[in-house]
């Protein structure tokens, strides 16, 4: 099994994701993480307005378009809405939702879990991507999810904080 993280603390790592129960032995699991200077509260809404744009390199992953940096008006994510959107086109599928706190979801193959969990005077947004096939494509997942998975939680970070 291929496996690497980024940003993630130990205990992190053993915290089981929603992830965790639909792919039970992937040949790859990643984690990401950030610290965000920001309630909960203030955290959650930009990460269910992946649903819109990616967040990372908008230039890559956007066609160009910048992701929109004021919150929409979306409804609370639901198991079966539409997980991501990339080129102003909606991709993946929602398989698991706990309100305020986690967001899973299935795009090309692999399996996200975003989580968002109150610290002391922060927040930790977290990123768990498991896959359950492509043991030779793994690697090629896993180094170009780290530049693009860093970047969004960074600018997810940003615009939580600002």
């Amino acid at each position: 099994m291929i496996g690497n993280r980024w940003g993630v603390r130990d205990y992190e790592v053993r915290r089981r994701f929603a992830c965790d129960y639909i792919v039970e032995q992937p040949v790859l699991q990643a984690w990401r993480g950030v610290n965000v200077s920001a309630p909960t509260e203030r955290v959650w809404p930009w990460v269910t307005q992946i649903r819109v744009a990616p967040y990372s390199y908008d230039w890559i992953d956007n066609l160009g378009r910048r992701s929109p940096r004021t919150l929409l008006e979306l409804p609370e994510p639901r198991v079966g809405d539409h997980f991501i959107s990339c080129a102003g086109r909606p991709m993946g599928r929602i398989l698991s939702v706990t309100p305020g706190v986690e967001l899973t979801g299935s795009i090309a193959g692999a399996i996200m879990s975003y989580a968002v969990l109150p610290e002391q005077d922060s927040t930790r947004l977290l990123l768990k991507i498991v896959m359950a096939r492509g043991r030779v494509v793994a690697p090629l997942v896993s180094a170009g999810d780290l530049v693009m998975a860093r970047r969004q939680l960074l600018n997810l970070k940003h615009l939580a904080e600002s």
